[in-house]
Order: structure tokens, then sequence, then C-alpha cells
């Protein structure tokens, strides 16, 4: 008979570990992972910093509000993000709340000093890469008028009209918050068509806004260039308790306006046609009374 002691196998020797050499491991190993914190921590931030460039270069950016010139629909203080993409998919449109570059051709609304050193300018940088920090060469304005618009003020009911037809401005205009009292769509007179290529836009605090209307003496007659439009500011996301999407107001969307959109490119057409018939018929007489027919 075998002994159960026969054909065993030895246990292994077991390693007696003490509270105190757990305790030093612990903290060796949170040493580590502290230490490889701090080191990745710099490369976290800089492809967060990559990232954030990418996506302001092609896709959205954030910017801030300086000036009351939008006021009620933006404050001071507020941020918003701006879609750089979406003009590459429709054209702008009217009621649209647009970011557009004014370098070389409107003056700053409002005045921001030029940073003195470096780390001050390396930080304004980054402060406008993520819309905390004003940039005065942009400006935030309305769409009112797009190419082939006609934008006048004022009809006998004080309004501003597009085309002929007036627009119904009071969701949007600056109420005082005070008083009640509603600014007036326009407290100068002015007629303009715009030209191909170029948009005209005002502010929503009209007694404020410096916009297209102060710009009339300038080479675009006060429409700004399509081609310098940054984006169309959809959102607003700060502070939290203003948070809110940017709507085009019902008033753009009148069917009269939009007919007349829809004309502007038929026209030209239209007018090749007209002139294309005569000369087509001209051109056959001339080659009938050459050949002596």
């Amino acid at each position: 008979m075998r002994s159960e002691a026969e054909g065993a196998v030895p246990e292994e020797k077991q390693t007696v570990t003490s509270g105190e050499d757990t305790a030093a491991d612990d903290a060796k190993g949170k040493k580590k992972k502290q230490g490889s914190f701090w080191k990745e921590l710099p490369l976290l931030i800089g492809v967060a910093l990559v990232l954030a460039l990418v996506i302001k270069m092609f896709a959205v950016q954030a910017f801030y509000i300086p000036s009351g010139s939008m006021e009620n629909t933006l404050q001071i203080g507020d941020r918003v993000l701006v879609n750089k993409i979406v003009y590459h998919t429709r054209d702008v449109a009217r009621g649209d709340i647009i970011v557009f570059n004014g370098l070389d051709s409107w003056d700053p609304e409002a005045e921001v000093p030029e940073p003195t050193n470096p780390v001050s300018k390396a930080l304004r940088a980054v402060g406008t890469l993520f819309g905390v920090a004003p940039n005065e060469k942009d400006y935030i304005k309305r769409v009112i008028g797009i190419p082939g618009d006609t934008v006048e003020c004022c009809d006998a009911g004080g309004r501003v009209t597009v085309n002929g037809h007036p627009l119904d401005e009071r969701s949007y205009i600056f109420t005082d918050p005070v008083t009640r009292e509603q600014d007036k769509p326009s407290n100068e007179r002015f007629k303009v068509t715009v030209k191909e290529g170029q948009l005209w836009v005002m502010g929503d605090h009209r007694s404020l806004s410096y916009d297209s209307r102060s710009h009339r003496g300038d080479p675009g007659g006060g429409t700004i260039p399509v081609d310098k439009v940054i984006g169309r500011a959809f959102v607003i996301v700060w502070p939290f308790n203003r948070i809110d999407t940017l709507p085009i107001p019902g008033t753009f969307k009148q069917p009269a306006l939009k007919a007349a959109a829809a004309l502007t490119p038929v026209t030209p057409l239209a007018l090749g046609f007209a002139g294309a018939l005569p000369l087509t018929w001209l051109t056959r007489r001339v080659r009938l009374r050459l050949r002596g027919d």
C-alpha cells in the first residue's frame, strides 16, 4: 500500500510579506503613476491644442462677444459657436447671424489693447483660439440683404423693407430691459441694392450698432464681401444660463422674399436669350444677302 505522502508534490514555500512592505510597494506604485501622469500631461495638452486648432480651422470655432451691437440677442461676454462648414453646402441666407473678418474694410467696434509681452501675447492667442478672448478684427452681425436684394428704410410704417416687402423685426431688435422701449429699425434713411458677392448686414441693437449703414462711404457702399464670412453663429454656449440656439427669425422666411431671390439668377439668363434671338436672326439675314438668296 502507498502512503498518502508517497508521490505527493511538495507545496511551494510561501513568502510572508509584512504590512510595512505592502505599504511601501503601494507608495512606490502611486509615485510611479503620478510621475507618469506629469510626464504625459504636456503631451495631452499639445494634442488638445492641435485638435482645437484643426477644429477651429475647418469646422467649428468659438467667438467672444465684445460689444452690445447685437443685444438683446447676444450680450457682452457671451460665447457663441460658429459653423464654418455650412456655407460650403448652402449660400448665406437672410436672417443668418454671421461672423466675418473686417480687416482692411471696417474699423473695429471694440478697441482691444495689444499685449505688450510674449507671455500675454501667447495667452491672448490661446484665449482667442478657444473663444475666451476678443478679436477686434472679427464682427458679428445679422444678414439683412443678399446679392440682388434692394434694402430700404423706412416705409410708411417705419420698417426696413427687402425688395419692397417689410420685415417684422420685433422678435430680435433691441428692447430696453427697464423701459421696455424698442429700438427703431433705423434712425437714418437709406436705400441700397446689394451687388453680386456682397452682403448688407445690421446689428440687432440698431441705435448702437456700427454696421452697413455707417459704412456707406466705403468702397463697398456699406456691404461686406461674401468671401470674408467666417461662418454662421448657431448657438450660445456661455454663460450657462444663456445657452440657446440662434435660429433664423420667421420674417425672413416670407415666400415673397424667397421668390425675389429665386428670380435673381434667372434674370441674366432671360436677358441672354432676349439678346441672342435678334442677333441670330440678324446674322442669318446677312448670310442670306451675301449668298444672294
